[in-house]
């Protein structure tokens, strides 16, 4: 029998590799290679469950173990921290620091459900130097004011729970704020004190998610627990207001990426196991206010950077005080010996926070790294004003990394430089 033809098979026309046997027509088969034959023969003697599982291929993809979870994603990667102690002596220059700390006052607190999920207790300050109302933002119920707690003449249960000074949680027909009251009205045994409770109570945290109002959330001072883990300390910021930077979208700095970023490691238990504050001081624009904060955006687009305009309005270059932050963290037990860890990349604030006595303690100094930097440049801010700003933080006062800052004005790109490739003075006054 002849064939119709006898010319080899085009490229387009061969069956792909493991695919069925293609009938080209009636008069031609491609039938199966002597290989394929063998293979077919030594399933034929396999046992069944044998065959079964040979004709399984094998996985390309999954390895032979995979991991119950993959580490940076169901558990959080805590921020790079930098152990310090402003003890110890050193030749750096120490910041002019207020002789006596101001007194504040918590006013008033509330519960803040955020739209992200999570609570925070915002309260309100007042103090001695000036009319403003400062702020702390706090994270978990581990951290309570103790001037907020504190009796005041005349006022009734009803007082107390609306100006926030309650245990737990308030309910429609909640009638006290403490916590003992509530249970002995609905008969419920309290707990007696033991007899080596009878001693002032201790500082430390409690656990608990209603501490007692007699407890002070203050920090022991073993040494078992100022050696303990990092993670185990309260995490602190100290802000100071932007209204252009939070509110109204600004690309001149990264002040509301830093109030975010705080906020999301302070509300993450896993991060911020104990709690954190976020202490808001009301000092715009450096200390200067907006309306001059505004002029001052003016002369830096005729050319001025951001320490030079506020100098050319006859202001310091900084006009921030921290001694009120000191004592607002104090009033919320985060002093002592214990300490915290201070969300900061600027060194000088480190001493500035501790106050004049030392009356708060930084045992750790956590990076704010932008989100630029982290992810190369495909989120956070981008803008040549900001990129500018934070240049000018660093030049201003380590004039060593002009090649640095060169080379990012250069590239025009905030991914060409990252806080974990520069020195440690390049890093030193990047963010406020």
């Amino acid at each position: 029998m002849k064939m119709k033809d006898s010319s080899p098979l085009p490229p387009s026309s061969l069956p792909p590799l493991y695919s069925p046997h293609i009938e080209k027509d009636n008069s031609f088969t491609l039938g199966p290679s002597d290989r394929e034959l063998e293979r077919v023969h030594d399933q034929d003697n396999l046992t069944a469950p044998q065959a079964r599982r040979s004709d399984l291929p094998p996985s390309l993809i999954s390895p032979a173990f995979t991991p119950p979870a993959t580490p940076g994603t169901s558990t959080p990667r805590p921020p790079r921290s930098i152990p310090i102690d402003t003890s110890l002596p050193s030749d750096a220059p120490r910041p002019e620091l207020l002789e006596e700390l101001p007194v504040v006052e918590c006013a008033v607190r509330a519960r803040i459900p955020t739209t992200t999920g999570q609570e925070m207790w915002l309260h309100v300050y007042r103090n001695n130097v000036d009319t403003k109302e400062h702020l702390a933002i706090v994270f978990g119920n581990q951290i309570r004011s103790h001037s907020l707690d504190r009796e005041r003449p005349g006022e009734t249960e009803l007082d107390r729970m609306t100006r926030g000074a309650y245990v737990g949680r308030l309910y429609p027909g909640r009638t006290s704020s403490r916590i003992e009251q509530i249970k002995k009205a609905e008969g419920i045994p309290t707990k007696p004190l033991a007899p080596q409770q009878s001693q002032p109570p201790s500082t430390a945290p409690s656990t608990s998610d209603t501490p007692s109002l007699s407890s002070s959330p203050a920090s022991p001072t073993s040494d078992s627990d100022v050696e303990s883990s990092s993670l185990d300390l309260p995490l602190v910021r100290i802000h100071s207001e932007c209204y252009t930077g939070e509110t109204v979208w600004s690309a001149r700095c990264d002040c509301g990426e830093q109030l975010d970023e705080a906020a999301r490691l302070m509300s993450d238990v896993h991060l911020s196991p104990t709690g954190g504050a976020i202490i808001y001081l009301r000092q715009e624009g450096r200390g200067i206010g907006l309306g001059e904060k505004l002029k001052a955006y003016n002369l830096q687009d005729l050319g001025n950077d951001t320490y030079e305009a506020n100098v050319m309005l006859r202001h310091p270059a900084d006009a921030r005080s921290y001694g009120l932050a000191t004592a607002m963290l104090m009033d919320l037990g985060l002093g002592g010996e214990r300490g915290i860890r201070l969300l900061t990349n600027n060194p000088d604030k480190v001493r500035a926070v501790e106050g004049p006595g030392r009356e708060v303690v930084v045992r750790e100094r956590v990076a704010m790294v932008p989100l630029a930097w982290k992810t190369g440049g495909k989120t956070g801010i981008k803008s040549e004003e900001v990129e500018k700003y934070l240049s000018t933080k660093v030049s201003s006062v380590f004039p060593r990394v002009a090649g640095i800052l060169l080379l990012l004005s250069i590239t025009k790109s905030s991914s060409a430089i990252s806080p974990y490739n520069l020195p440690i003075f390049a890093t030193r006054n990047l963010h406020s």
